[in-house]
């Protein structure tokens, strides 16, 4: 009978693979930069500027692929590769200001097409929305309650400051669960990037990816995307059928 539901192949994969038996939607945990914000241009444009004058060598193009990551875990990715080591903690912290620096001489970013209509039908659905960044951009997450009004709470928002292993590890899902006071079962991971789909799948969430960028989707199936999406408006539009199927689709106990 799943097989008439939309996306009901696509769930009822994420609940064998995950021996649920149901998703329950009570939080939806989203992504912020290249999910809410059309910002990893700037993003990437300041890393490339940051770590090429370092002297390490660097495509713009790879900073698309550490999108999740702490500041400072990129730095140190960065420094092992061309060093072998971490970078010193105290040359991390001045590296990663001077690449907030550089991102704010930049244009400002605008809301990403289509996310405010898709945290609204989260809204409109009683559904909990928590902010899941690896970011530490004040500049960006300030504009929050001005951009998304009424969508995030001052106390539902977990960024790099609040944890201690960024994307892929699925400390950040699993923290934002617990703000929630969430199950595993009963949330979803909205991300555009392969370490954020990778943190929510290791989190047990059902994983929603958005191509919003030049990732492929190929390559936020492979990361765990339970469902994966061509773009923020076709996600938001197919949003509400995908929470009722989610509701629908069951996985019996053998």
């Amino acid at each position: 009978m799943n097989r008439h539901i939309p996306y009901g192949a696509e769930i009822r994969r994420f609940l064998e693979r995950h021996h649920y038996t149901r998703i329950v939607p009570r939080a939806a945990l989203i992504d912020m930069d290249g999910t809410l914000y059309d910002s990893m241009k700037n993003h990437t444009a300041a890393w490339h500027r940051l770590i090429s004058e370092k002297g390490i060598q660097c495509t713009r193009e790879e900073f698309y692929l550490y999108e999740g990551c702490t500041g400072i875990a990129t730095i140190n990715r960065l420094f092992n590769r061309a060093y072998g080591h971490d970078a010193d903690p105290a040359e991390a912290a001045a590296l990663y200001q001077r690449k907030t620096e550089y991102f704010n001489e930049l244009p400002r970013v605008e809301p990403m097409p289509g996310a405010l209509d898709m945290v609204n039908v989260f809204r409109d659905a009683g559904i909990t929305r928590v902010l899941v960044t690896g970011s530490g951009q004040g500049s960006v997450i300030s504009r929050l309650s001005e951009d998304y009004p009424g969508i995030f709470a001052d106390d539902m928002r977990i960024t790099s400051r609040n944890v201690k292993h960024g994307k892929p590890h699925p400390e950040p899902f699993i923290r934002a669960m617990q703000l929630a006071r969430v199950s595993p079962s009963q949330s979803i991971v909205v991300e555009n990037a392969p370490l954020g789909v990778e943190s929510g799948d290791r989190a047990g969430a059902f994983t929603v990816g958005v191509t919003t960028g030049p990732i492929p989707r190929s390559a936020l199936e492979e990361a765990g995307a339970a469902v994966v999406f061509s773009s923020m408006p076709e996600f938001a539009e197919a949003l509400p059928t995908l929470l009722l199927s989610l509701l629908t689709v069951t996985n019996p106990p053998s």
